[in-house]
Order: structure tokens, then sequence, then C-alpha cells
């Protein structure tokens, strides 16, 4: 099982390993970040070897740094790669219009409840770039989703034991599947008045989208 493999790693290398494992999850490499903050803080629980202070510490900072590394990825890769190739998958200049719309308006909530949600907390970071979502806010409800996140399982793990790895499981799958169900829901919104969202983000952002993907806005 993933949680046998990733056990080694904490008992070897302790920080550096949640550390790892958070920041590159979080940069968008599918690896387990939450199962190893709840494994390391579990390990310091039960043995001492560990200070729960610097575990919750540091999978913070690995979850501030990777999400940045995914924003900047997909700010600087995505966006292009969309404005080159995205009319042969649908993707018109209207429609990344769209999607920078809808982040503008709703990126708050995605980068910050994103990094509770399983998928959500690998790509958030990486969407919010393609859709140039303004890095100060970014950095702002992003490192508040990766600070919360850090306090609630590494606290829980270190406090409930083997008891909250048994909870965490099935919290993120709850999540997860809210998650789902919100996405649906939100898909089939789009989907249906799209054609109404589509004239708002044209209207917000009028000029041409420039050579760097940033959508030009209406003046005030």
């Amino acid at each position: 099982m993933l949680i046998d493999m990733i056990r080694p790693l904490i008992a070897q290398h302790g920080y550096l390993a949640v550390f790892c494992i958070v920041a590159l999850e979080s940069s968008g490499i599918p690896l387990p970040g939450e199962t190893a903050l709840v494994l390391a803080a579990l390990y310091a629980g039960a043995t001492g070897e560990l200070d729960i202070k610097w575990i919750i510490a540091l999978a913070a900072a690995g979850a501030i740094l990777g999400d940045n590394v995914g924003f900047w990825a997909g700010r600087r890769f995505g966006l292009p790669l969309l404005l080159r190739h995205g009319a042969k998958l649908g993707l018109t200049d209207d429609r990344i219009k769209l999607g920078q719309y809808l982040f503008e308006h709703h990126g708050a909530k995605i980068v910050f409840f994103g990094r509770f949600v399983a998928l959500l907390r690998i790509f958030a970071a990486f969407l919010a770039g393609v859709n140039r979502y303004g890095w100060g806010l970014f950095t702002f409800y992003n490192a508040s989703g990766g600070v919360i996140w850090a306090l609630v399982f590494g606290l829980g793990g270190y406090a409930f034991g083997d008891a909250f790895e048994h909870v965490a499981g099935p919290l993120g799958k709850i999540a997860l599947g809210l998650a789902v169900v919100g996405l649906a829901i939100g898909w089939w919104i789009i989907h249906t008045q799209e054609k109404k969202l589509i004239a708002r983000a044209v209207a917000a952002y009028p000029g041409p989208l420039r050579a760097d993907g940033q959508a030009v806005r209406a003046k005030a």
C-alpha cells in the first residue's frame, strides 16, 4: 500500500520527507502530501523523535512553495499553450476570457478550499496561473489555506493518533465527492448559461488577449 511506502520515508528522513512530498504534490505532481503530513504527525506523537511544530511549519512551507511553482508554471506555460493550440480543443479566446472572469470572481474560494480537496490540491495553483489570477490574492489565500490545512491535519494526527488517520481518509473522500458534485453543478450552469457568461466576460475584457495572455479589462 502507498501508506506502507511512505512510513519508511518519514522514519528515515523526517522533516525533509514531509516538506518534499507536500511541495511536489502542490506543484502538480500527484503525490500523497496529506497522507505524509498525517503520518509524520502520528510518528511524532508516538515516538517523540519529531517535533510537531516543525512538521506543521514545513508542511505549510512546502504547500506554499509548491503551489507557487504550480502557479508560475501555469502562468508561464499553460496559457501560452492554450493561446496557440486551444482553438483545436474548442477553447477560443472568448472561452479563455470566461475562465479568467470566473477565476476573478471565484478564485479565492478555489485557491483556499482547494487545499483541502485531493484533486484540487494538485491542480488549483496551476489553474490559478493559467487563468491569470492575481499573484497577490493568490499568495494570500494560498498561504492562509496552506497554514490552516497543516495545522488541522498536523495537530489532528498528533493529538488523536491512529483514530485521526482512520477519520482523515473518509473526510478526504467526502470532500472529494462534494467537490465533484460542485464541479458537476458548476459545469452544468456554465454549459447552460455559457453564452450569457461569455458575454459578461467579453464585456469585462473587451480587448484582445495580449501576447502574455492577459485579457484587457474594460475601463471603469
